[in-house]
């Protein structure tokens, strides 16, 4: 079910994100942050708080079936700040996207490169194309940001915690988690860019299953 595991490059990453998903259609995948549902607005609030004067950014939604956490999302430099803020918010909007069976996202592509959006929207199939969902629980925690290029590029990296999160198939209601003996802890690293607006937007992701200390 991660969301990316196993240190791949974006493109592998995205496929291989399914979702506490090992055994059911993906690999990998991640979302919000704490609590979904709560963390909704709250997340929204900080999103806004950093987003640059005249930057309309998209709303997006969770559902309480699955709960996004991102514990310490937090960084005492700006510059850092904003760069969790736009990644987490670009992990929400793909959880959003795969629960809502929507593959062109406005959200998404807002937070996403063009090259970001075609891998993330592979991972998003990786669910749809087997009528899958995703409910439960994924903490997602120990997030690292690097700024370089004169602030104009950034690495993000972070862990997430499948334990409790599972994919459902929205026809026959089955819920899946990772197979017994799959290790639950995935390391994510983000590759991102500022645009224009000043929004930092996914360039790729890759990630590695127990590459969390």
């Amino acid at each position: 079910m991660a969301r990316r595991a196993f240190t791949i490059t974006a493109a592998a990453l995205t496929a291989t994100t399914a979702l506490l998903l090992t055994g059911c259609g993906g690999d990998d995948s991640s979302d919000d942050i704490k609590g979904a549902d709560a963390g909704s607005s709250s997340a929204s609030a900080s999103a806004a708080a950093s987003t640059p004067a005249g930057v309309e950014r998209p709303e997006i939604t969770i559902p309480s079936s699955f709960k996004l956490t991102f514990a310490d999302w937090k960084s005492d430099d700006p510059e850092k700040q904003a760069v969790l803020d736009d990644g987490r918010e670009q992990l929400r909007a793909g959880y959003a996207a795969i629960i809502e069976n929507d593959l062109d996202s406005e959200a998404l592509a807002f937070y996403d490169t063009k090259a970001g959006l075609s891998q993330d929207q592979e991972w998003i199939r990786s669910y749809t194309d087997k009528n899958l969902t995703v409910v439960g629980e994924l903490p997602v925690y120990d997030p690292e940001a690097e700024l370089f290029g004169e602030n104009t590029k950034a690495q993000l990296r972070y862990c997430t915690d499948e334990s409790e999160a599972r994919t459902k198939h929205r026809k026959t209601g089955k819920e899946t988690g990772n197979p017994p003996g799959t290790e639950p802890n995935v390391a994510y690293t983000v590759t991102m860019t500022k645009n224009a607006q000043g929004v930092w937007q996914t360039v790729s992701t890759t990630s590695e299953r127990g590459g969390c200390s």
